[in-house]
């Protein structure tokens, strides 16, 4: 995974926020669990709080391999306060799907911060890639499992 992981400033501060965290913290944690479980004794084979233990510890070292490569090959997304005329990436976009009245604010990120519960969607998703480039006014369309849904972009900033 030697790809440029696109995050803005504040998606990098919480990378390294989790990456310390995991390794400063969390990795301490675990070892102390294992040492526990092999302290008990018995056959380790049938100690399931050693599984478990040994479970958290792969997935902990998993992802903090994982940030990892996401902060050493992050490239920082600069944006411009302010109106925008067109929807690059870090660009916060209002929408309204055709046939509704409801206003939908999304902020266009790069894959590795992508979280679609707080609205910021990947560059790479059906709706980002359709997004981008595109200007206020203009109706955009995207493949969905139910169909082609039609945006129109109210605003950029």
């Amino acid at each position: 995974m030697n790809d440029v992981q696109y995050l803005t400033q504040e998606g990098m501060i919480e990378m390294e926020a989790r990456l310390k965290y995991l390794t400063e913290e969390k990795r301490m944690e675990v070892a102390e669990r294992l040492r526990q479980a092999l302290a008990e004794g018995g056959d380790l084979s049938e100690n399931a709080e050693y599984e478990d233990a040994k479970n958290e510890q792969a997935f902990v070292e998993g992802e903090i391999q994982r940030l990892e490569t996401i902060v050493t090959s992050a490239e920082i997304i600069t944006t411009t306060t302010g109106k925008k005329d067109k929807v690059e990436l870090g660009a916060s976009i209002t929408v309204i799907e055709k046939g509704s009245k409801d206003k939908e604010v999304y902020r266009l990120v790069g894959s590795a911060e992508a979280n679609p519960r707080e609205g910021k969607i990947s560059v790479e998703s059906p709706l980002g890639r359709a997004l981008l480039g595109a200007k206020v006014g203009e109706n955009v369309k995207v493949k969905a499992p139910d169909g082609e849904v039609i945006f129109v972009i109210k605003s950029i900033t």
